[in-house]
């Protein structure tokens, strides 16, 4: 069985599916691995370092999606909807392919990708249970997230993190309000407290608490809290814009106080709440700064433009996306060992054996036969999209 992983094609995706060090594993299985040339070139990864480990460099692109049985990428047609669908003409059908789907926003590319008859596995929809740890790639890039975020604000910040004593006089360390204590919202908390900054907090789970505190920051307790706040699969839930709106009333004294605010509440396959408002920027010290984690989702902050960075009234609102591509190496580290894990969980005897009675594999099983098997994405696309309709 031939597993190959190609060179994204995505603007500005710099991560690569497999790096050299995952070939082994793989081999080890009885996997022949095909690598389309200069695919890891971006994240740091030579196609001389694939070749040492074991791997073989196709002679194209179309090469590798002519060629192999089991396809890994970050991005598959449905998080690159329009590069993607000039892949599908080239891959056969039955072909297993693996990576990023977005497959809760419904789009053309995801259902051409149906249509064509692919075995369609979304690494989004990895469940969160103990046996699926390693193989997390959400949270692998939420971790990326999370630490880049803090680098980006302390960058833009006019003071630095931590207090010093200087021949110049005390250095007040500046303060941060990390909201959202998910894998993004944690990471950040300890890279910004590892700088010195005083460390504020909150979520909607006040399970989280003992973490925040373990990491040295403090939790902001709002009697906001809701045992709702996850779904059974540890995903985040939709709360309702009243919970919301009580939310953002209670958060506005923390946010006017603080020097840095990272926003990191994402809810799969919806936009993401407003939970700074522009009355609560307007509340910030000139020179502020924002980081909105949620800005692919249409941000937290009401004033967030995906992908650009604005200033209001002196106060700075950065919208990144994509922000794991920008630390590419270490995101296509940890993505290739989430993915070839999985990979390895479908694989007995070198064959796939896709075995829906298994919770990982039916829970990130999306579309098979031409059909959309997962339920919630069923729902999503509805009746017509299930079948590989156009929407």
């Amino acid at each position: 069985m031939i597993v190959g992983a190609l060179k994204e094609t995505f603007p500005g995706e710099r991560r690569v599916a497999l790096i050299p060090s995952a070939v082994p594993a793989l081999t080890r299985a009885g996997l022949e691995v095909l690598i389309e040339p200069g695919a890891g070139h971006d994240a740091g990864f030579p196609d001389r370092a694939f070749i040492d480990k074991g791997a073989a460099i196709a002679a194209s692109r179309n090469e590798v999606l002519a060629k192999a049985d089991v396809i890994l990428q970050v991005r598959t047609a449905g998080a690159n909807p329009e590069a993607g669908l000039a892949d599908l003409e080239q891959i056969e059908p039955g072909t297993v392919v693996i990576g990023f789907c977005e497959p809760l926003v419904p789009s053309a590319a995801l259902d051409a990708a149906v249509k064509r008859g692919l075995t369609l596995f979304s690494m989004e929809l990895m469940p969160r249970i103990t046996r699926a740890q390693s193989m997390d790639a959400l949270s692998s890039m939420a971790t990326i997230a999370g630490y880049k975020a803090v680098l980006i604000a302390a960058d833009a910040l006019p003071r630095m993190f931590p207090m010093l004593m200087t021949a110049g006089g005390t250095i007040a360390p500046a303060r941060v309000f990390v909201v959202g204590a998910g894998v993004a919202g944690l990471q950040a908390i300890a890279t910004a407290h590892r700088l010195g900054a005083i460390v504020q907090a909150y979520d909607v789970r006040p399970a989280v608490k003992e973490q925040v505190e373990s990491l040295g920051a403090t939790f902001v307790a709002m009697e906001l809290e809701t045992e709702e706040a996850e779904d059974a699969g540890g995903y985040a839930r939709e709360l309702g814009e009243a919970f919301y709106r009580r939310q953002r009333e209670m958060m506005k004294r923390v946010i006017a106080a603080s020097n840095v605010v990272i926003t990191t509440a994402v809810i799969p396959g919806t936009k993401a709440p407003i939970l700074v408002t522009a009355p609560m920027v307007e509340g910030m010290a000139p020179g502020s700064v924002i980081v909105d984690l949620a800005a692919e989702r249409g941000g937290n902050c009401e004033l967030t433009r995906p992908g650009e960075t604005v200033d209001h009234g002196g106060v700075t609102i950065f919208g990144p996306l994509n922000i794991a591509s920008s630390i590419p190496y270490h995101a296509s580290q940890m993505f290739a060992k989430n993915i070839s894990t999985f990979l390895l969980h479908l694989v007995t005897n070198g064959e796939l054996a896709i075995d829906t009675s298994d919770e990982i594999t039916a829970g990130t099983l999306v579309a098979r036969d031409g059909e959309v098997v997962h339920p919630r994405v069923r729902e999503v696309l509805g009746a017509a999209g299930a079948k590989g309709d156009s929407q």
